[in-house]
């Protein structure tokens, strides 16, 4: 067995067993918990840094026979590429900092035991998924995810909103796996085996390899948030916020776009499955960036941008560039976790999520205005930040798939991709610019807004997100950057947040990329006035008056920016309702029908049993009554034949 073998076996292996144990503990647990957790996960990293190194450019596979079904295979098999170890370093980096963190972050949960056994298991199912080399090891990650993600949106009880979240997740999640499991389930009865090889080397047939293609996309589409299967992304925000962090950054919403860089040769034969995800990535870029300009809510601001930004790396696959997609995704981990802790610094330090009610934060508050400003400046795209490389990035690979017809896509997709990504670039800035200058610029609001409840906001997840067990809904102290155990992990996640950029000296994305002087307006001119005009326009609204917000300047579009285009509301009217209807109707035909005839199978047997004892006590022994009844049923028979053959 070979030391990438070893690895690669180690990275789900370790945080899974770890989980497990942690599974187990009582839970006031809390060292223990603190221990395994943050152990399983710094293994994992040292194992996923190990793998880069011992790969050294180069791909490996090794796999052994687990079960076979007359000739259908499916094996143990891993399948690693320098990609993969990549994706391994930024999952594992992103939970071992969401661990750490919350260990302060819930310091006086009583529950915090099965939290970090979940969030471990949570880091093993997406482990699996990056190292799998076979589709039903990958599922099994896949689905492990569903479930963990369950658990953790809904672990903060006294949150009225947060199990509804959680259920909200799990269905909207599972719609799209239905489709997931039956284009797995295409894909391995063709090609005859199930390992990612093997389907990568079939011969499809053209209409076969299109339907499975888009069958695999609904389930990208419900893990990492396209629409229309987006609207559970923004109601996670009930879970604590380290979890926000770990879903949104690395985990579960990178998910489906990592599988589908995986796949991406068989896409590259199916355009037609490629122009649905163009369509479906510039949707979901535009939709969540509107819907993050109006939002008071600082962690939903930052849940629609990961929406947006998933768009971006959608939009890089559908114009024929996985590598793009890569790293944005990488990025977007670093920039986005980072965004995420530190937004929890602030909820801390202010008893609030809301925007409305902070204010003032940068003097009290240096390091976490520092490290959120380093964040969103990446998020923006300013150069020579991450975001601005690897999302501008995905403009150049857009409008060469436009203009000059590279790769599978056809023409129209890339023009679509790259003004949906332009508009989007003016966007950001202005909601990142918002964020900004609402939370810590100005003068501080919190003493004259009231301390937010669910009762006070009509969106969810907005109640107070405090450590579990503090109390409820009560103004903290003095604001102040937050102790050791919560600055740490958001301080060193600046550093991937503003050096990542420099990854595009290496290949292969400096060669993904194309950069070179005929790029030089998509990449540089035409986005830098984009975000400088969007900047600059929330700065000049934010500057007219530093105490009202940027977002009234929407005027009668708010509303609407706000409720998402209140798409939420539409698929509760249009499918929820129907769906309770039609289960409230299957309930009353069970009761009528099948109970009433099971019900009244019984009375008639009870009936007839009486009636047999009537004669019995009439001095007809039983034997009697048994054969002059049988003689009555075979001769009922009897005649129902004959008139049959008549």
């Amino acid at each position: 067995m070979s030391a990438v073998t070893v690895l690669a076996g180690l990275l789900p292996a370790v945080p899974f067993g770890l989980a497990l144990v942690g599974l187990l503990l009582p839970q006031r647990s809390r060292t223990g918990a603190a221990a395994l957790g943050i152990g399983g996960a710094a293994v994992a990293l040292a194992a996923a840094i190990g793998l880069v190194v011992a790969l050294d450019g180069r791909g490996a596979e090794a796999s052994a026979d687990w079960v076979d079904f007359g000739g259908l295979s499916v094996t143990l098999s891993l399948r690693l590429d320098p990609a993969a170890a990549l994706v391994a370093v930024a999952v594992a980096a992103v939970a071992l900092a969401v661990q750490v963190y919350s260990v302060g972050y819930l310091h006086d949960d009583d529950r915090y035991a099965p939290y970090a056994a979940q969030v471990s298991l949570f880091t093993a199912a997406m482990l699996l998924v990056v190292v799998a080399g076979d589709l039903i090891m990958l599922l099994v990650g896949w689905e492990v995810m569903g479930i963990c993600s369950y658990l953790l949106i809904g672990h903060d009880r006294r949150l009225p909103e947060a199990p509804g979240a959680a259920v909200k997740a799990f269905l909207v999640t599972r719609v799209g796996d239905v489709g997931f499991l039956l284009g797995i389930v295409v894909l391995g009865v063709h090609a005859g085996s199930f390992r990612i090889s093997d389907v990568l080397a079939h011969d499809f047939g053209p209409g076969t390899l299109t339907a499975a293609c888009l069958l695999l996309l609904a389930g990208v589409a419900g893990k990492s948030a396209q629409f229309p299967l987006h609207t559970w992304l923004p109601d996670a925000m009930a879970g604590p916020t380290p979890i926000s962090a770990l879903i949104h950054a690395a985990t579960m919403v990178a998910a489906g776009i990592y599988v589908l860089t995986r796949l991406f040769p068989l896409y590259e034969q199916a355009p037609v499955a490629l122009a649905v995800l163009g369509v479906m990535a510039a949707v979901t870029l535009l939709l969540g960036a509107l819907a993050a300009t109006a939002q008071d809510d600082i962690k939903r601001v930052l849940a629609w941008s990961t929406v947006s930004q998933l768009g971006y790396m959608a939009g890089a696959l559908a114009v024929g560039s996985p590598p793009a997609a890569l790293f944005h995704l990488l990025s977007h981990a670093a920039f986005k976790a980072l965004l995420f802790l530190a937004a929890g610094a602030v909820i801390h330090a202010v008893g609030s999520n809301l925007m409305s009610a902070m204010g003032g934060l940068r003097r009290p508050m240096p390091v976490t205005f520092w490290c959120t400003a380093i964040g969103l400046a990446a998020l923006a795209g300013v150069p020579p930040l991450a975001g601005f490389w690897s999302k501008d990035g995905i403009l150049v690979v857009a409008e060469q798939a436009a203009r000059h017809h590279a790769g599978p896509t056809a023409a129209w997709v890339g023009w679509l991709v790259w003004l949906a990504g332009l508009v989007g670039v003016g966007l950001t800035a202005w909601y990142a610019t918002r964020l900004l200058l609402r939370t810590f610029f100005g003068a501080s609001r919190a003493q004259t807004h009231p301390v937010d409840t669910p009762a006070a906001h009509a969106s969810p997840a907005s109640a107070i997100d405090a450590p579990a067990g503090s109390p409820a809904h009560t103004p903290p102290g003095p604001p102040h950057d937050p102790p050791g155990l919560l600055r740490w992990p958001v301080v060193l996640l600046a550093v991937p947040s503003a050096a990542l950029g420099l990854a595009v000296l290496v290949t292969p994305f400096r060669d993904a990329l194309a950069l070179d002087e005929t790029h030089l307006d998509s990449f540089v001119v035409i986005p830098m006035a984009l975000l400088l005009a969007g900047a600059g326009l929330a700065w000049w609204r934010w500057r007219a008056d530093p105490a009202a917000d940027p977002a009234t300047g929407l005027g009668p579009l708010r509303p609407a920016f706000a409720r998402a285009f209140w798409l939420d509301e539409a698929q509760h009217a249009l499918v929820v309702r129907p769906v309770r209807a039609l289960g409230r109707l299957i309930r009353r035909g069970d009761e009528g029908l099948v109970d009433g005839a099971v019900e009244g199978t019984g009375r008639g047997t009870a009936g007839l049993g009486g009636g047999m004892e009537l004669l019995h006590r009439g001095g007809m022994p039983r034997a009697v009554v048994a054969v002059l009844g049988g003689a009555l049923l075979l001769g009922l028979a009897a005649v129902l034949t004959l008139g049959g053959v008549a």
